[in-house]
């Protein structure tokens, strides 16, 4: 038995005890065998967290069964601490996911309201654009691509009949979005007004007076002249019987083809805005138009997109050669292709700006 314990082997057995001094060697064996065989179980069951397993230490000098006890003990306690611990921070992430929950409540709240802002902001802009019905009486043979970077734009046309003329402009605001969609209700309010003077009758005196009246509106004075706040655009205004045309730009050119030519009359490289009334004067062109003329006004967000193989801006060059391509076909699939040819060029590039592209035939 003495050879099996120290090998670490615990008999089965108990040595029957005889009556001599063997035999009370023999309890006192039977007597450790037990106690080791009740200290493995004990081990065992505190190793599996049962730690109110009852146990009895051999004597008080018991040093292993006491060890024992005290391990227990301490295992126990570094359980209930590391409970506790869990039960706290699982409170903590409880209480935390709920503050998310609120919070994430709350951003859709306001995403919600500002969306319904800025819809509710579209629908203004949109009452500032000349109705479909307006455009086809005035400009039977047109087309407006209208294309916004976001809900609203930066980017609006403009029609009205006066004085005997048809006056249509393209106008690209500051920025885009809802900064640029208040530059927009600023730009059309006042060119309602400039068109109404007795002596805004040509695209340049309009331009000159919306100059002031943008200025004014914007109260560009010396302490805020920096602020950049104005509009590019081009304006044409026809003859009723359209055998005339005239056009001013800020910025913006005009282009007209004819035949396989297009001829691009240059605007003034001032905006609308960036001046004081009366330090400089737009240029008002004459063009001389014949039947068949294709005429377009827009802004610069369809030259300016990313897009293509290599990621790199459409350009003015491959715009006109587009317009080239497609001149003598119905307005309406004019439209329908530069549509899809920006769309096929962009790919899954981000829309950078508002695009707007205006096509007459005279």
């Amino acid at each position: 038995m003495l050879i099996k314990l120290g090998r670490g082997i615990i008999p089965e057995k108990e040595i029957q005890p005889s009556q001599d001094e063997i035999g009370d060697m023999s309890v006192a064996m039977n007597k450790l065998v037990v106690g080791i065989n009740h200290t493995t179980e004990f081990a065992h069951h505190v190793g599996q967290s049962n730690f109110n397993y009852d146990y009895q230490p051999l004597s008080e000098e018991d040093t292993l069964g006491h060890a024992l006890m005290r391990m227990r003990d301490d295992l126990a306690e570094n359980e209930r601490i590391l409970e506790q611990k869990v039960i706290e921070r699982t409170e903590e992430v409880v209480r935390q996911k709920g503050e998310l929950e609120k919070q994430k409540m709350r951003i859709e709240e306001l995403y919600k309201d500002v969306t319904d802002s800025i819809k509710y902001a579209k629908r203004l802009q949109d009452s500032i654009l000349p109705p479909d019905s307006q455009i086809k009486k005035l400009l039977p043979e047109s087309f407006v691509l209208f294309k916004p970077k976001d809900i609203v734009s930066g980017d609006f046309y403009w029609m009205e009949e006066t004085n005997g003329k048809i006056h249509l402009a393209a106008v690209d605001c500051t920025g885009h979005g809802v900064p640029g969609a208040f530059m927009s209700l600023v730009g059309a309010n006042a060119l309602d007004i400039a068109v109404q003077g007795k002596d805004t009758n040509t695209p340049a005196e309009i331009l000159n007076e919306l100059n002031r009246i943008t200025s004014e509106s914007l109260n560009k004075s010396e302490a805020n002249s920096k602020v950049r706040d104005g509009m590019d655009l081009a304006m044409v205004s026809f003859s009723k019987d359209f055998k005339t045309m005239e056009y001013a730009g800020a910025n913006n050119p005009l282009y007209q083809i004819r035949g396989d030519e297009v001829m691009q009359t240059k605007a003034d490289k001032f905006a609308i805005g960036s001046f004081k009334h009366g330090e400089m004067h737009y240029t008002n062109h004459q063009i001389d138009i014949e039947e068949g003329d294709m005429i377009y006004l827009f802004s610069d967000g369809y030259a300016d997109q990313f897009g293509g193989v290599k990621g790199k801006k459409f350009m003015y060059r491959q715009f006109r050669d587009t317009l080239l391509s497609i001149k003598q076909l119905p307005l309406q699939e004019q439209c329908e292709i530069l549509n899809t040819k920006i769309e096929n060029w962009r790919g899954n590039y981000e829309q950078i700006d508002d695009i707007l592209i205006i096509g007459i035939r005279v």
